[in-house]
């Protein structure tokens, strides 16, 4: 057992302390089971393995060690381990057995960060670095903590088909992609993170499973009959045979926290998890989670990702909630994104005033009930009242920038002056927890596209067709335009995978450079002044004028600091008011240093507010703090 861990996973294969290794598989729609070893060159072995209740199957194999292959003899044909963890020639491969508490950990001391502390950066393994492995992402995390960041977020990384993927067709939960670096690489990018200090967020998927090399259901009731999701059959987490199931979830987030040790879990579009069981499988979850993390004495985090607007997923039990840490809030992405670009086409439909930037900084939720005209019905429930630190936002990520934008980064779709003011009133404006994507910290140009690999023809012949309808609708409604990045990217080829790749030569030419220094400042300016990272929604005072496009918050703490944020959201300069009290410049987007035009004035030094007012050019920002 792990030390300080009162769990364990108790199925897959498990290397004993005398040569031999037991397996154990939960297959209740199994006949007979038994387990096939590969050894080194000579013939496999098989062995029987007995029922040991309640559908599970086990077996001692003696002289078999980690580092063997085996599969599973099950209803006539060889499968992979359904709880593998690792599979060293992909989904549809052997799997291996490892010696869980073989790693050596270096990471004694750490006990995690207070989620109030995290600025998450969201990063895709395959495509951060040119090698795309683990251990390459390790050799960027200087940069990452030079930057300011302080919890590192991957995409998901269970075993996916081929070598390129979103993750999010993982096939073996338990099994870290092998051609990211398997179970190893990934315990060292873990290890590494925590020697610098820096949280590890891991993106896992208990909606769906990956439709190729997914043996599962041969083994348990996975699917329901009951229940369909946007990916084909939902899960069986509340029909006949659930209870397994939905331990089979439960379990890899432990496992997860456990063995690898993992700060939080971001769980993605839980609103896709049927469930209609007495009790929700998120709040199961939610449950078993915080109590594993605090038997190991660590802060561990549940970060969801929900369409719905409903604070029952972050709300506390009390009152009927799940009790998952924080959710992604769309709202603040979506109401910034439609003053910036002007895009009213799908959900940015719903969104377009500053009132609505204005809400989503002070409250959460912009859609809080009222109708929504891109749903066609009412959506979302208040959030005013839940702590600033539930909602993670985000001027960028994987999702909306490959699906609401064809690929186009922020970078491509409107000038520096824009990117930086967004930055600014994500990092210094919103009482939230920020998330920035790999390399929007330099303006990334390189565009960030859908990509699969998938090995079976008819598969990846049918995402081809399926994307393809899709962006055919988006021409139709958006017009042939630059945001279409030239044209249809083809899913399955290489060439689309290496085309999102990021530039690391670009950090150091301009006007890449001057964007870098200006969120490494941003972000510096963040950690020096506690009212700009505290979270605390209950000090935070927004005001705008909707004819003007002005948007100003106050930001307050505890100490009885206080800071403010200063926004032009027009194309015309334009007099901003400051709040009552004396006032000292920190930080403004104009800046020369960051790329600004020298020829326009700075905004003043030192201000006192009230009556005064602060003119910022078109699409201008300024940071001021209390210098009473």
């Amino acid at each position: 057992m792990l030390a300080g861990a009162s769990w364990e996973l108790r199925f897959g294969a498990r290397p004993q302390g005398d040569g031999s290794t037991v397996f154990r598989v939960w297959a209740p729609l199994a006949q007979s089971l038994a387990v096939k070893v590969f050894g080194d060159g000579g013939e496999p072995r098989t062995f029987a393995l007995g029922p040991a209740g309640g559908g599970v199957f086990e077996a001692r194999a003696e002289g078999v060690a980690a580092g063997a292959d085996y599969v599973y003899v099950v209803g006539g044909g060889e499968r992979p381990d359904p709880v593998s963890r690792f599979q060293p020639r992909g989904v549809h491969g052997p799997s291996r057995v490892v010696e869980p508490e073989a790693f050596a950990w270096t990471d004694e001391g750490w006990k995690g960060i207070a989620l109030k502390d995290y600025v998450v950066y969201e990063l895709h393994t395959g495509t951060f670095t040119p090698e795309g492995t683990f251990e390459a992402v390790t050799r960027k995390l200087a940069h990452l903590k030079s930057l300011g960041v302080t919890a590192v977020e991957l995409m998901p990384v269970a075993e996916f088909p081929g070598g390129r993927n979103w993750g999010y067709d993982g096939a073996h939960l338990y099994a870290p992609q092998s051609t990211y670096g398997g179970p190893e690489g990934l315990k060292k990018l873990i290890d590494a993170c925590h020697r610098e200090g820096l949280a590890f967020v891991l993106d896992v998927v208990y909606n769906h499973l990956g439709p190729e090399g997914n043996y599962a259901g041969e083994f348990m009731p996975l699917y329901s009959e009951s229940h369909k999701s946007p990916w084909g059959a939902g899960l069986n987490f509340d029909g006949r045979g659930a209870e397994g199931v939905r331990r089979y979830f439960v379990e890899n987030a432990l496992y997860w926290l456990t063995e690898y040790h993992v700060d939080a879990l971001r769980l993605d579009a839980v609103h896709a998890i049927a469930d209609t069981s007495e009790r929700h499988l998120l709040e199961q979850l939610a449950e078993e989670f915080h109590a594993q993390a605090e038997v190991l004495g660590r802060r561990a985090h549940l970060i969801a990702e929900s369409d719905l607007n409903d604070t029952r997923v972050i709300g506390p039990r009390a009152e009927g909630g799940y009790r998952i840490d924080a959710q992604w809030s769309d709202d603040f992405h979506h109401s910034l994104h439609a003053l910036l670009t002007k895009t009213d086409r799908g959900y940015f439909a719903d969104f377009g005033k500053v009132e609505d930037l204005a809400k989503a900084v002070s409250e959460g939720f912009v859609y809080c009930g009222q109708h929504s005209r891109f749903r066609g019905r009412c959506h979302g429930t208040p959030s005013a009242d839940r702590p600033g630190e539930q909602f993670v936002v985000c001027i960028q990520n994987h999702d909306q920038i490959a699906n609401g934008y064809w690929g186009d980064r922020l970078s491509r779709l409107v000038g520096p002056r824009r990117q930086r003011l967004a930055a600014a009133v994500l990092l210094c404006g919103a009482p939230n927890v920020p998330m920035l994507f790999m390399g929007e910290e330099w303006a990334e140009r390189a565009p960030f596209l859908y990509f699969t690999s998938h090995t079976d023809p008819e598969l990846g012949r049918a995402v081809r067709e399926g994307r393809m309808g899709e962006y055919e609708s988006f021409v139709r409604v958006e017009g042939e335009t630059e945001s279409t990045i030239g044209g249809f990217s083809d899913p399955q080829s290489e060439i689309t995978f290496i085309r999102s790749r990021l530039d690391w030569e670009a950090p150091e030419k301009s006007p890449h450079a001057e964007m870098l220094g200006f969120y490494r400042d941003l972000l510096a300016l963040r950690r020096a002044h506690a009212p700009l990272s505290n979270c605390d929604k209950s000090r935070t005072r927004v005001g705008f004028d909707e004819a003007r496009r002005w948007l100003a918050v106050e930001r307050g703490d505890a100490s009885g600091a206080r800071a403010l944020l200063a926004c032009n959201l027009s194309g015309e300069a334009q007099p901003v008011p400051l709040a009552e009290g004396a006032w000292r410049l920190a930080l403004w987007t104009g800046d020369a240093r960051y790329g600004g035009d020298a020829s326009q004035p700075a905004p003043p030094e030192r201000v006192r507010g009230g009556a005064a007012e602060v003119e910022l050019a078109a699409w201008g920002a300024a940071v001021y703090v209390g210098d009473e």
